[in-house]
């Protein structure tokens, strides 16, 4: 006799703190939900994270003080740093995107800007999951699942013509 179980879907919620402190304009707090629910859906508990959307001042000063590099870039991941003791509290981290170095990425890279901006949240929360590219073969599974979530969007490859 074959016994059959059905998988039980497991709701999870995505708790989004979306900070604005930037002058340039961005995707609205539905379209950063979305990408962030999309990232996390692995995750089978609930999320809450932050993403601080800033101006390049900001950008290169967080930057230097944590990369010690002096320019600012696209997307910084900060994945919380919970005690043992209360590991069982879904704050995963912040996101702090530079916004005008997306509009100026999109448009030398020939990509549209909804694209970029989905991949760079999608990309961020993997680093929050604990996905990482120092490793060729880490850097090629957290590509991989960087693809196959924005097809799901209909974007393409962000990795099309890039030589590692």
């Amino acid at each position: 006799m074959r016994m059959r179980s059905k998988a039980k879907a497991i709701a999870t919620m995505v708790e989004l703190d979306l900070q604005l402190a930037s002058e340039y304009p961005a995707p609205s707090e539905a379209r950063f939900r979305q990408w962030c629910e999309l990232a996390l859906r692995q995750r089978s508990a609930d999320s809450e994270l932050t993403i601080r959307l800033v101006d390049e001042p900001e950008g290169r000063e967080l930057n230097h003080t944590w990369r010690q590099k002096d320019y600012a870039t696209n997307v910084l991941s900060f994945p919380a740093d919970v005690p043992d003791e209360l590991l069982d509290i879904p704050l995963l981290g912040d996101l702090v995107i530079c916004v005008p170095v997306v509009g100026r990425e999109a448009a030398e890279q020939g990509k549209t800007s909804e694209a970029h901006w989905a991949h760079l949240v999608i990309h961020g929360c993997l680093h929050l999951l604990g996905y990482d590219h120092i490793e060729d073969a880490e850097a090629e599974e957290m590509e991989a699942l960087e693809r196959t979530l924005l097809a799901e969007l209909g974007h393409p490859d962000p990795y099309a013509g890039d030589e590692h």
